[in-house]
């Protein structure tokens, strides 16, 4: 069993930013830190279910929301990849500042991406694990293109994202043809793991490939099979969770 508990703590960019603690009952493991997709936040099926799932195992995690979305305060248009991937470093500060060293961070699918540049950034972690995440960042650009031209030539453009209705303004845009993941996977020095499914609509498997080919040892591909991108169904996310738990236990610190 494992219970959950709210905390927060400040972004970033100043804001207050809403998280949860999914935290074992027994001998804790370690600690870790969940990085969420693109507009999901920490109550999303992938994030809830991973992170009580991997508390099942012994691995305490921080799940959060980011700016703007969920319970965190803030305005989610004013955001980027570079304040998910700073707000993912704030995570992991926080936690040290509770007494909760992490040694592991999680992503599913951008926040996959965010936690591959984040790493370098915080010198206790032991260990990554990406789930269903793009190479590149910009990949997640595909969801706004129709809107693309409008953002770019007046500032920013209402997008549908699956019956949620965001803003995303140039600087997001600008941000994601900037970000380059290729130099912080070489350099991770940390053990990697990757999981992907073979069967993923939204985003391809080639960029687990890519990922796994750009990284060092050590380094570890799991395969899904069977999996939607979002892990909606049932058992799919616990799985995962399960997987990273027995990679992860050789690594972790409590």
């Amino acid at each position: 069993m494992s219970r959950s508990e709210k905390v927060s703590f400040t972004g970033s960019t100043g804001e207050l930013l809403s998280g949860i603690l999914d935290i074992p009952e027994g001998r804790i493991k370690g600690w870790g830190v969940f990085s969420h997709g693109f507009t999901l936040g920490k109550d999303s099926p992938a994030a809830s279910r991973m992170c009580k799932a991997l508390a099942e195992n012994g691995v305490g995690m921080l799940r959060f929301d980011n700016l703007g979305l969920g319970d965190s305060a803030g305005l989610w248009a004013e955001g980027s990849f570079s304040h998910k991937v700073a707000d993912t470093v704030r995570a992991a500060a926080f936690m040290k500042e509770q007494g909760k060293e992490i040694s592991l961070l999680v992503g599913h699918s951008f926040g996959g991406a965010a936690v591959l540049s984040a790493a370098r950034h915080i010198p206790e972690l032991d260990a990554v694990a990406t789930v269903a995440a793009p190479f590149s960042p910009n990949h997640v650009a595909h969801v706004f293109d129709a809107a693309l031209e409008t953002i770019l030539n007046e500032g920013s453009a209402e997008v549908d994202l699956g019956g949620k209705i965001v803003e995303i303004r140039r600087h997001f845009v600008e941000d994601l043809e900037d970000a380059d993941l290729t130099d912080c996977i070489r350099q991770l020095h940390k053990p990697l793991m990757v999981l992907h499914s073979p069967t993923d609509n939204t985003v391809g498997i080639d960029n687990a490939s890519t990922i796994f080919r750009t990284a060092r040892h050590p380094r570890n591909f799991v395969s899904l099979e069977g999996s939607d991108h979002l892990l909606t169904g049932k058992g799919q996310a616990a799985r995962a969770a399960r997987i990273i738990a027995a990679w992860a236990d050789q690594y972790l610190d409590a």
